[in-house]
């Protein structure tokens, strides 16, 4: 799925991310590489919380719309 970034922070969240889901596939095929992917997986979820909180300031600066 395509995903349109809000800031160039939240590209540089999103690429970062992917990358991370990338080194998990590829290491998925090696053995003894679970402690490096547990390590990933934790990167991985404290960039997610980042862009989480990226994507609420956004909303919060943007205008009430009023209907």
């Amino acid at each position: 799925m395509a995903y349109e970034p809000g800031t160039s922070e939240c590209r540089v969240l999103i690429d970062s991310k992917s990358q991370i889901e990338t080194m998990l596939k590829n290491l998925a095929r090696l053995e003894h590489t679970a402690a490096i992917r547990d390590q990933l997986v934790a990167v991985y979820n404290e960039l997610e919380q980042l862009h989480d909180q990226r994507r609420a300031e956004r909303r919060s600066q943007e205008p009430a719309v009023l209907l």
